[in-house]
């Protein structure tokens, strides 16, 4: 009798033998044209600039944009199991499903007031 986890040991270790296997190869075979633009900073399509020495303002439209990618992507991860069993979960389901919503607004209500959902 053998032990029921050795083919998944056998598939993680030639997964790993992919992986590193792959990039160990784009290192060695892989062009090498490095130029100053590829060697500056990007950070979102937004040209990096020096920070004032006080500190300054930050724009936060990149985060809030990840936020609400969150925001939904938790939404419909929840939603999908509530849809699924919906008759089964009956009163109780509805109750819960509806409470959730309600927190899941107060973040989108927030970005919303912060302007994350207009693009000037």
């Amino acid at each position: 009798m053998t032990n029921p986890y050795v083919p998944l040991l056998w598939l993680m270790g030639i997964g790993a033998v992919l992986a590193l296997g792959g990039v160990g190869a784009s290192a060695i075979i892989g062009p090498k044209r490095y130029n100053r633009a590829k060697l500056e900073a990007y950070e979102c399509g937004i040209q990096p600039t020096p920070h004032a020495i006080g500190g300054g303002r930050f724009p936060v439209k990149y985060y809030l944009v990840a936020m609400t990618f969150i925001v939904f992507d938790i939404e419909v991860v929840f939603l999908y199991p509530w849809a699924v069993d919906f008759l089964e979960l009956a009163v109780f389901g509805l109750v819960a499903m509806v409470g959730f919503l309600v927190l899941i607004t107060v973040p989108f209500v927030y970005e919303w007031r912060r302007g994350g959902l207009e693009w000037d």
